[in-house]
């Protein structure tokens, strides 16, 4: 089965509660499933934490959480003391 995807280019505010607000409707009849991408001005800075947290439950590393990626012990390696 061939997946055709379509873009569209619309503007949006992400509110104090970070939900996408558009502004204006999209030219589509749904209710659809989307994927959705956010391309933020590079003037806004994203904290070290938020990108933790994102990258935390982010499914593309799901594949760490399994047992044969968990190669290191606590004696490999050499302590770092600053």
């Amino acid at each position: 089965m061939e997946i055709v995807e379509k873009a569209i280019e619309i503007t949006a505010t992400i509110d104090a509660q970070k939900k996408l607000i558009l502004d204006e409707p999209l030219p589509v009849v749904g209710p659809a499933r989307v994927r959705v991408i956010i391309l933020l001005p590079e003037d806004i800075e994203i904290d070290e934490k938020e990108w933790l947290y994102t990258a935390a439950v982010n499914p593309s590393f799901d594949f760490l959480k399994e047992p044969e990626e968990d190669i290191y012990t606590i004696n490999d390696g050499k302590p770092f003391h600053a």
